[in-house]
């Protein structure tokens, strides 16, 4: 199965804000009673969507970011953004819709390229991945996820020296690198290389969350998963 990380738009994965709007209604309420720019502003509504939508409140932060398009129906990245959320919460439809509108209005987002190829990868259309994922690294050579992702479909085509050529170069940028040698050390292990991927298994394990951290469960799952690669690849050395 597929394992591509969450999809990431501009710097949405590093918003913090805690106390966020819970309905459109609300925000819209605010804005009558004269609260100002700083409390309604796009910015905001912006931060306030993508801080619902890692809650898990999809519908909310589809609805605050629909209304964001329906005052700038030509920003690129809002369509990106709710793309993510309507991919997120199962919609892929409309995600894809809402990418190829985002690079309709900015051939040059380099995220919704990625992000449009998450969506082949996920349907098993890998080649037209490795195309999107190919564009969004001609517009950014250094975007780390783009490469991690790029990597792992090559794998998922059982091309696996070319799969550890782009993860070696994920690693360059000091980014994501728990979620790198975990996907690298499965290319080894798919490969047949065991001891490079028991190797890199083990540098993963020392960079991902343990289970007692309570934020960044998507590097959680990851550890878990990694756990379960090295029981599989201990169980067939003691099968071989």
């Amino acid at each position: 199965m597929n394992s591509h990380s969450f999809p990431a738009s501009g710097e949405q994965q590093n918003h913090r804000y805690i106390n966020v709007l819970k309905t459109t209604e609300n925000v819209q309420q605010q804005k009558g009673n004269g609260s100002g720019e700083s409390t309604c502003g796009d910015s905001y509504l912006r931060s306030c969507a993508l801080s619902l939508a890692q809650q898990g409140d999809y519908a909310e932060a589809i609805a605050l970011l629909s209304q964001l398009i329906n005052r700038h129906p030509h920003n690129a990245i809002d369509y990106n953004n709710r793309g993510l959320i309507y991919f997120e919460c199962g919609e892929t439809q409309k995600a894809f819709c809402d990418y190829n509108t985002a690079l309709q209005l900015n051939p040059k987002l380099a995220s919704a390229y990625n992000n449009r190829a998450n969506y082949f990868a996920s349907r098993g259309e890998l080649i037209a991945a490795i195309a999107d994922y190919d564009q969004a690294l001609d517009l950014n050579p250094s975007y780390v996820r783009a490469w991690l992702n790029r990597g792992i479909t090559l794998r998922d085509l059982g091309q696996y020296e070319e799969a550890v050529d782009n993860f070696e170069v994920a690693l360059l940028f000091g980014q994501l690198e728990g979620h790198i040698f975990a996907e690298r050390g499965r290319a080894f292990h798919l490969w047949g290389e065991w001891n490079c991927a028991i190797a890199d298994y083990r540098r993963a394990l020392t960079l991902l969350p343990s289970a007692e951290t309570k934020s960044k469960e998507a590097g959680q799952r990851l550890r878990l998963q990694v756990e379960n690669w090295i029981d599989e690849l201990i169980f067939s050395g003691y099968s071989n």
